[in-house]
């Protein structure tokens, strides 16, 4: 991908991310990472943007004028057919903006937002939240606390209750079920920084270089499951995600879609989540996972059956199935992994193995 040509970076290996992230560590001070009220050098804002009409304008503004420290803005938009992003150009001159010339998906607008910025990290932000005052400030205190980290989400809140949950990172289950974690609950349940599985790029910070050594968003996704598929990337080459909770981020969620359950997303992630079972597992982990995967798949069907869209997951089912027939062996993790000796591939797979059973016991628990 452009991505890593543009930083000089090569074919993505474990060894790459670790380097990068243990360099990135050593050579700037934590510190500066808290921020110290003017401008932040380390950080760059990027905004997908498709019809934001009655969204993007209020999270500019959330950023310029909602008690944020001073960083750099770059809102790309996709193809959009409201003029939504003219209008807030009109308004905030001072962010970049990047027009393209269709709707690419969010994976490729978000990868091209990313290549343009020059700041050692980018914090991918949906078009549909706004910022809780100082929310910046406390991502930059959280990676300070953890300079080695390849992602840090912000706790994302509902837009009509702060005191409630939209997502606390992303979970993943042996069922092939991903989902937010504490949506619905109280946000108070997230007292401390923690280790999660992946984070949501409706929310989170990503260390630049990191993420092109993994080559950004696979943008066969389009939309949907991209940012599990990164985090689940970067697990197994050794980078870790954690949740900060004391960074707020409202969310109305489904604002491009239209509703949590309808065909475009059921089509789209049904088919992506078959993709990143098919590059993420070795054949061994897929036989292993197999029963629960023919249950959860099942669970689902069943589920958007009672919604009347059994036959769209059906059909998204079959598609990911070709998306896997046609990219081939070579985007399998295992080729990713390919260097390493079998004992230390087989490692990193059952660490990744370890987080899916979390996943399952804390859907079991509740706190889905």
């Amino acid at each position: 991908m452009e991505i890593r040509k543009q930083l000089g970076l090569g074919r993505p290996r474990a060894e790459d991310l670790a380097g990068i992230l243990e360099r990135e560590a050593a050579s700037e001070g934590a510190e500066q990472k808290a921020g110290d009220g003017e401008s932040v050098p380390w950080l760059t804002v990027v905004i997908p943007n498709y019809n934001g009409e009655d969204c993007l304008e209020g999270c500019l503004e959330s950023i310029y004028h909602g008690g944020q420290e001073s960083v750099s803005v770059i809102v790309v938009d996709n193809g959009s057919a409201d003029g939504s992003a003219s209008r807030a150009k009109a308004r905030f001159p001072q962010a970049e903006y990047i027009f393209l010339p269709v709707n690419t998906g969010f994976a490729k607008a978000a990868n091209v937002g990313v290549e343009a910025a020059k700041t050692p990290y980018v914090f991918l932000l949906n078009n549909d939240t706004a910022l809780e005052p100082g929310a910046i400030a406390a991502l930059g205190r959280a990676l300070a606390r953890q300079p080695r980290a390849f992602a840090i989400q912000a706790l994302m809140l509902d837009w009509s209750d702060g005191r409630l949950v939209d997502g606390g990172g992303d979970a993943y289950t042996p069922l092939g079920h991903a989902y937010a974690l504490g949506k619905g609950g109280p946000a108070a349940r997230f007292a401390q920084m923690e280790e999660i599985f992946s984070c949501c790029a409706g929310a989170a910070v990503y260390h630049r270089q990191a993420f092109a050594a993994l080559g950004g968003f696979d943008e066969s996704h389009f939309a949907y499951l991209e940012d599990v598929d990164l985090g689940y990337r970067a697990r197994l080459c050794g980078g870790r995600s954690y949740l900060a909770p004391e960074a707020g981020v409202r969310h109305k969620g489904s604002a491009t879609s239209g509703s949590r359950h309808n065909a475009f997303k059921v089509g789209l992630s049904g088919a992506n989540n078959i993709y990143l079972l098919w590059k993420n597992m070795p054949y061994w982990q897929l036989l292993w996972n197999l029963p629960f995967l023919a249950f959860g798949l099942a669970l689902k069907w069943a589920f958007f059956a009672s919604k009347g869209l059994g036959g769209d997951y059906g059909r998204a089912l079959r598609r990911g199935v070709e998306i896997c027939r046609q990219s081939g062996a070579s985007s399998r993790a295992g080729a990713l992994l390919s260097y390493l000796g079998r004992r230390q591939r087989c490692r990193r797979h059952w660490h990744a193995q370890g987080w899916l059973y979390r996943g399952l016991a804390d859907l079991l628990r509740g706190r889905a």
